[in-house]
């Protein structure tokens, strides 16, 4: 790093996370932060006042998402280096975030040891993405949706994968859960959602804030979600064999499948 302050803006909408990654950035003593915000609109507002020479930037901002507030920052502040923080680890997330010419991608679960090797990379010119999201080959499988999902193609036992995310708290997997529904319907795909209620709640909050139209997709089926109660209550009826395994898949699901072929669309499980 260069001698004089480096300039970083940190936009995330998690009080608690704007703390953490000011206590990493303050501990370097060429690191210094000039300004916070806690959505994309703001972050973009500031990014252009302040010109920071470093923007830690989240993706599941409400107002704009930060792939969204990347692609103008670029345009009012193009010296600006960006660097995403987020929990979302879905491949073709990772790939567009890069897209918008931001030099790295930090998974928040990493950054305690990721973070300030990140800026140094970034700082230089380099790209960084979490050694997390190289060992799964994230970005060479850009084709591939969403995080913890399962794409219906043809039927119900087309299976394309599963993966298994660990969340920090109940706000990243809010976060991620909300963004990869955003992604899915803007795609014009469907995605049905298995959660408690009390995650239930918290997530139709955030889609709310963020903009999305929850109720025209709950009434097109382009959003269902399903109470992991109820799904557990159906499962312990039932022995995972091959003649009776169907009977676990409720029908709201099977519904969505069915629809999703005839409309030549994907569905998302997660």
């Amino acid at each position: 790093m260069k001698n004089s302050k480096i300039s970083v803006l940190i936009i995330d909408d998690n009080e608690p996370f704007r703390q953490f990654f000011a206590k990493k950035v303050q501990a370097h003593p060429q690191l210094q932060i000039v300004g916070e915000a806690g959505d994309g609109a703001e972050a973009v507002q500031q990014a252009q006042q302040l010109r920071p020479d470093l923007i830690l930037l989240d993706i599941g901002l409400p107002a704009l998402n930060g792939i969204q507030a990347a692609r103008q920052i670029r345009k009012v502040c193009p010296r600006s280096k960006i660097l995403f923080v987020s929990e979302n680890r879905a491949s073709d997330i990772v790939e567009e975030a890069l897209t918008t010419g931001a030099g790295g991608y930090v998974v928040k679960s990493e950054a305690g040891s990721q973070l300030l090797p990140a800026i140094e990379a970034v700082l230089h010119g380099e790209q960084f993405v979490s050694t997390g999201l190289k060992d799964r080959n994230a970005i060479d499988n850009a084709d591939r949706a969403l995080r913890g999902k399962v794409v219906a193609r043809s039927g119900l036992h087309d299976v394309e994968r599963h993966e298994l995310t660990v969340c920090a708290d109940d706000a990243v997997l809010v976060d991620g859960l909300a963004h990869s529904i955003e992604l899915t319907l803007e795609s014009g795909n469907a995605m049905v959602v298995m959660v408690t209620e009390s995650h239930r709640a918290k997530l139709l909050r955030k889609l709310r804030t963020d903009g999305v139209d929850v109720e025209s997709a709950v009434e097109r089926n382009l959003l269902i979600l399903v109470n992991v109660a109820d799904l557990l209550s159906t499962v312990t009826d039932c022995t995972a064999t091959d003649q009776n395994r169907s009977a676990l898949i409720p029908d709201v699901i099977v519904e969505a499948v069915r629809m999703a072929n005839e409309g030549h669309r994907h569905v998302a499980v997660g």
